[in-house]
């Protein structure tokens, strides 16, 4: 809805606000540290510019526990579409690591307070979407060649637990059920943002905690304040608020596109 309408609704997410944004700034500040890294910039550089201890410590764990046996071709905060029914489907990853033929590793960096449960990270639809749009899309980073389902694989690895990754491997199977289950959500979103179809449709949670954690709580008429930051507790409520990570913007006309159909 946000993106189909043009939303920008003024609600804050989470209280106090400011600790939200310092926690989003750091968020941002450590993606930009690990990019510079993988473009070439010199290390000792970058770690003499860390000013904030908990950004300093995300890249200490980086430094000394990122992601081992990644293939040797790294493309950093790359951005790839692919059309789905009447639209685009668009992803920018934090990493993609391609063994050109062979395997291609989906990277994504996460600075969550409270690591989500295995269980919950399957359930994501970045989970399904990246791998998914990467096979659609990402034959460019292939030496021109298609990357199959059983080539991929997604890990995420948290700044606050760098022992403890999670790691993802695609299949056929998968990728068939995804591409059905991203087309019927489309089209579900059509008809309901677009054509105008009844709204309620959709359903609303029935868990009103994570209501707290929309900033478009009262279209729903389901409060105006919003959540305390310290009480996201669970993976369920740390997910509806976005788990506190970036928001990361990007130019359309930049996105390499495949005309897959």
């Amino acid at each position: 809805m946000r993106y189909v309408r043009r939303l920008r609704w003024p609600a804050i997410e989470v209280a106090p606000a400011l600790e939200s944004e310092r926690h989003l700034q750091q968020g941002a500040a450590f993606h930009r540290l690990i990019h510079r890294h993988l473009i070439g910039l010199p290390l000792k550089q970058l770690s003499e510019g860390i000013t904030d201890p908990d950004v300093r410590r995300w890249w200490r764990n980086y430094l000394e526990t990122a992601p081992a046996d990644l293939p040797d071709e790294r493309y950093p905060e790359i951005g790839v579409s692919a059309p789905l029914a009447t639209f685009r489907l668009v992803a920018q990853y934090d990493l993609v690591a391609v063994e050109v033929g062979e395997r291609a590793v989906i990277v994504d960096w996460k600075t969550n307070r409270k690591r989500p449960s295995s269980e919950s990270l399957s359930e994501r639809l970045q989970t399904h979407v990246y791998p998914y749009l990467l096979i659609r899309s990402g034959g460019f980073l292939n030496g021109g060649e298609g990357i199959s389902p059983g080539q991929v694989s997604m890990v995420y690895w948290f700044a606050n637990f760098p022992a403890r990754p999670e790691r993802f491997r695609y299949d056929d199977d998968q990728f068939r059920a995804d591409h059905r289950y991203l087309t019927e959500l489309v089209a579900e979103i059509e008809r309901v943002f677009v054509e105008g179809a009844d709204e309620d449709l959709l359903g609303r949670t029935e868990d009103e905690r994570r209501c707290r954690y929309c900033r478009y709580r009262s279209l729903c008429q389901r409060g105006i304040e919003a959540g305390p930051l310290g009480e996201i507790a669970s993976d369920r409520t740390a997910e509806a608020a976005g788990e506190l990570e970036i928001d990361l913007a990007f130019n359309f006309e930049q996105v390499a596109e495949s005309d897959y159909g």
